[in-house]
């Protein structure tokens, strides 16, 4: 496995360890991650983390590859709606974005902003175009998939399988309203 990669919010006051590679690097253009991303981007300080094509970069990483070493206290969840399955967690100190967790998921989404632009996991795929009212805009560097491929979920469940199936859980100190 390879070393620890750390990376942290904009004030640096939360950091988190993610523990070997991603079970993938993707860009994600669904209705819920660009609508996420434009009200998170509206919080006091906050950045925008969408592409100038509207995607969401992520690196997805078993839960348990993923440690918190400092501002656990300062992650809040964000949803799009009181029943929504999908958490962001943001970093209030700065209000950062961080990390997305999907309702019973075993793996986080990091957000590919963390990142110096230079030590950025590869993308190698974008999904959910297939919510863009016109594809065409898109570049043509990776696929571009309409949704999830079979590629996607074989990987999300061979790293489960990895794990023993088990899905540890996230905790938050609160929620934020956008």
């Amino acid at each position: 496995m390879k070393n620890a990669t750390n990376i942290g919010c904009a004030c640096g006051q939360t950091r988190l360890e993610l523990l070997g590679e991603p079970i993938l690097v993707s860009e994600c253009l669904c209705t819920s991650c660009r609508l996420a991303a434009d009200r998170l981007a509206a919080l006091p300080g906050a950045k925008s983390i969408l592409t100038a094509y509207s995607a969401t970069p992520c690196a997805e990483y078993r839960k348990d590859r993923v440690r918190i070493l400092s501002g656990a206290e300062y992650l809040n969840e964000f949803r799009l709606s009181a029943d929504a399955g999908t958490r962001r967690f943001v970093a209030t100190c700065c209000n950062t974005p961080i990390f997305m967790e999907l309702k019973g998921a075993h793996w986080l989404s990091v957000y590919l902003h963390l990142w110096p632009e230079q030590e950025q996991p590869k993308i190698v795929l974008r999904t959910m175009t297939g919510d863009l009212p016109d594809r065409s805009s898109l570049p043509f560097d990776i696929p571009n998939l309409k949704t999830h491929s079979v590629m996607f979920y074989a990987k999300l469940l061979m790293a489960w399988f990895s794990m023993g199936f088990k899905n540890p859980k996230i905790n938050v100190s609160g929620k934020i309203d956008v």
